[in-house]
């Protein structure tokens, strides 16, 4: 991974400030006063070893821009910071391949300097999708793009889009223009959305009509964002970021909503929404397991509810790990919940069986303090087409589990 950025600032306040902005992203700053001194360092490592540059414009030794063009020739993706916002000094920044260029001009533009290298680095994992019949068109958005790590995609026309979306789950945006192959822009939106909703998949169109009314049709379309040419730089790649970001906040509250907060494990309402999202007949091969830690609330009241929460965190971890390809959740407490399509019964017992030994196996640290724990597990393999009917004979088998001593597996014949 990409950990360093070469951030170039005459400013000794500035560059602490901007080195402070790259460490709170988690990426390792490298300061430089000059352009010789950032010469100089760069040269330590290897090009490979940095995601970005952040220059100031205007240094002792390269009052004109020399220290971007530096970067820039070192293929690193570059931000340009200037003190001065005039227009002369804009373009000259603009005329480079610069990622970004960021005016000093108050404090809410550092905010966006640090969303900016999480984006960066975010970037890399994004594919974005150019639909434009027009080749020098395309291109240009191509290499507007490319400055920003994106995964990029091209298409001439709505086939063509179709067929590279099926095979790529990672793109996450659509930037379309007016004149696409087989189909208008607009029914194209449109059949896109019966497929793909605004939060998971961005569609930016680009019109080169002067008027509002294709703008406006876009949006009625589907399109999450409309530009219109002639754009500058900044403004397409503000649009790109916003609607990215949208995105990611929407995913980031469904995973708050779905996840157990403690456990990270899917809840009890997202593990019923999988399996009923996922199989409209449960298979006629299946196996559910309820799972609970024994005599949990002895190691709350010997050692405390932090070390309880540490226990269940250590215990999920274990189960997330071992049954990474079927369906689980912390159903609350102590209780956790396994659910296996296709498996026979005793298949499922093994893979629950091994589960239990490594349990009763672990020795949990925490605070200095050895703590054991072991699991009563109830595994229902009964064929049904109700989850909640083997969440119940589960729990059944669960307490009898229980009741013959713990630690071991509660089943029956079916």
């Amino acid at each position: 991974m990409q950990k360093k950025v070469l951030v170039v600032e005459q400013s000794t306040h500035s560059l602490a400030l901007m080195s402070k902005l790259v460490r709170n992203a988690g990426l390792n700053p490298v300061g430089a006063n000059s352009l010789t001194e950032a010469e100089f360092k760069f040269r330590q490592s290897t090009p490979e070893e940095y995601l970005c540059a952040i220059v100031d414009y205007r240094l002792p030794d390269a009052r004109h821009g020399e220290a971007l063009d530096f970067t820039i020739n070192a293929f690193l993706p570059t931000i340009a910071v200037t003190d001065s916002n005039d227009a002369s000094t804009r373009n000259a920044v603009l005329a480079r391949q610069v990622v970004d260029y960021i005016p000093k001009e108050n404090g809410q533009i550092y905010d966006y300097l640090s969303r900016l290298l999480v984006r960066l680095e975010k970037n890399k994992k994004v594919g974005v999708l150019v639909i434009d019949a027009f080749r020098h068109s395309r291109q240009t958005m191509v290499a507007l793009l490319k400055r920003h790590h994106f995964i990029i995609y091209e298409a001439l026309g709505a086939k063509e889009a179709i067929d590279i979306l099926d095979l790529h789950a990672h793109i996450q945006l659509v930037i379309l223009a007016d004149s696409i192959e087989d189909q208008p822009s607009t029914a194209f939106i449109a059949n896109l959305r019966k497929e793909y909703s605004k939060e998971e998949l961005a569609i930016i169109g680009v019109s080169e009509h002067e008027s509002g009314l294709l703008s406006a049709h876009y949006i009625k379309s589907g399109a999450n964002d409309v530009l219109r040419k002639p754009y500058c730089y900044e403004e397409f790649m503000c649009r790109i970021t916003q609607n990215l970001e949208l995105i990611d906040n929407v995913k980031t509250i469904r995973e708050a909503a779905n996840k157990d907060f403690l456990t990270g494990l899917p809840n009890r309402r997202h593990f019923f929404y999988s399996v009923n999202h996922s199989f409209k007949n449960l298979p006629a091969k299946q196996a559910l397991a309820l799972l609970d830690l024994d005599y949990f609330k002895a190691i709350n009241d010997t050692y405390g509810h932090d070390a309880g929460d540490h226990v269940l965190k250590h215990v999920a971890q274990l189960i997330a790990q071992a049954f990474d390809d079927v369906y689980v959740a912390r159903f609350g407490g102590e209780e956790f919940c396994v659910y296996l399509p296709q498996f026979s019964p005793e298949k499922a017992f093994i893979r629950l069986e091994k589960f239990r030994k490594l349990v009763e196996g672990s020795v949990i640290v925490f605070d200095n303090i050895e703590i054991n724990v072991t699991t009563s597990i109830g595994l229902s393999t009964r064929p049904s087409h109700n989850i909640e009917a083997l969440l119940s004979d589960a729990d059944k088998l669960l307490y009898e589990a229980k009741a013959n001593g713990r630690n071991q597996i509660g089943v029956r014949d079916n």
